[in-house]
């Protein structure tokens, strides 16, 4: 039987299906917007080796890519208070979704002061925000409890979010209104859902309830990826087939005009939330997600830029410009490519280190970090990526 495209494209098997049938372009030199040079990749692999050496010495202690690597000290304080039951599941997915939601790019520019008085950017920042936010009850109806809902969701204002990551103009931060909006959407999408978010008050970590029905000790990906999916109504309008939105999927130049063939799926934030409440899930119950080798690598600037800056990938003399959009066919290109070079690198950190790794420890340990590394070793003044993009703060 046919899977309908608008079902297909919003699966995980369809973004490796996709991303490798630009790669099999690649390989017949059909790229419209990058050269390749695989000569290349054996230095990013002995960096991100090194990184990893250094990082974790001992390699059984590498813990997967996940938003609470960033969630910072006030978490693990607060997390340290709670009794380790199903309702610190349900209160750890409310603040995981909501992080990773407010999770795209900030812009060189901003910083977030915290209760330490230290100034972090980026994601690190974003993620501390998000904690603080969370604690101060800003997602809560009652504006005070440690939890998500519906109600506190809807109440969300950029002047609030304003207020919470301490915008201002000497601190801008791009995209602030697509965060605040999305938090809206997704009060909206909770009270649509209640198959994945049962209960009475809508919380987004009733899906701890739909999950672990009759109290299972293992979830498929299957099941869990639905349930994310289910939160596609978030995300702005876009490419939709058949009345249905397919949220982080794009045409890509070089596989044709025709649509939907040419639809590259990645869903990237999508992925970054599975990621994360697969270690909510696992740490805080023990429950075990089987399948969770059908996930990709994310396609964002740091993977993707170490890639760049070590020469695999080049962006044609005549392709460059000071800024792209994040829809641009070129970004499409780069990060299908950046999919399957992660793949890659994961098999050469195994082969090296001897032993088996999760993708998602490979890009903790890792690629992302090395992307971060050597965009400040090469861009000392602003550390960013080696291509612009603009963001509306829903994509990267």
């Amino acid at each position: 039987m046919t899977i309908p495209a608008q079902d297909y494209l919003r699966t995980l098997g369809a973004i490796r299906d996709r991303c490798y049938q630009v790669y099999e372009k690649a390989q017949k030199g059909q790229l419209c917007y990058f050269d390749v040079d695989e000569s290349k990749l054996d230095a990013v692999v002995d960096h991100v080796q090194d990184l990893t050496r250094r990082r974790f010495p001992d390699i059984n202690t590498i813990p997967p890519h996940s938003r609470l690597r960033h969630l910072g000290e006030d978490f693990e304080a607060w997390r340290a208070t709670q009794t380790q039951d199903k309702e610190l599941a349900r209160k750890m997915v409310d603040l995981v979704i909501v992080s990773v939601l407010v999770d795209a790019g900030a812009g060189q520019q901003w910083k977030y002061t915290t209760s330490k008085g230290a100034r972090v950017g980026r994601s690190e920042g974003l993620a501390i925000a998000s904690v603080d936010m969370f604690l101060k009850g800003y997602f809560a109806a009652d504006s005070k409890s440690h939890h998500v809902d519906a109600e506190g969701l809807g109440k969300v204002t950029v002047e609030r979010m304003t207020e919470g990551f301490q915008v201002t103009d000497a601190n801008p931060m791009v995209g602030l209104e697509g965060r605040s909006n999305l938090l809206n959407r997704l009060a909206t999408v909770l009270q649509e859902q209640p198959t994945y978010f049962p209960g009475t008050v809508v919380r987004p970590g009733n899906l701890v309830d739909y999950l672990l029905e009759g109290d299972a000790k293992s979830v498929p990906i299957e099941k869990l990826w639905k349930a994310v999916m289910s939160l596609g109504g978030i995300w702005p309008a876009r490419i939709e087939i058949e009345g249905v939105q397919l949220g982080d999927v794009w045409p890509c130049t070089c596989l044709g005009a025709q649509s939907p063939e040419n639809l590259v799926p990645f869903h990237k934030l999508s992925q970054w939330l599975t990621y994360s409440l697969i270690e909510v899930l696992e740490t805080t119950l023990g429950v075990t997600v089987d399948g969770v080798e059908t996930m990709t690598g994310l396609p964002e600037y740091r993977n993707g830029g170490l890639l760049i800056d070590h020469g695999v990938l080049t962006l044609k003399p005549d392709q460059v410009q000071p800024i792209f959009e994040g829809s641009d066919p070129a970004i499409v290109e780069w990060r299908a490519l950046t999919i399957v070079y992660l793949d890659k690198i994961h098999k050469a950190m195994e082969a090296r280190l001897g032993t088996k790794l999760k993708l998602a420890q490979v890009l903790e340990s890792g690629t992302w970090t090395a992307g971060r590394e050597i965009a400040a070793k090469l861009r000392p003044d602003t550390a960013g990526p080696p291509i612009n993009i603009k963001s509306d703060g829903t994509i990267f």
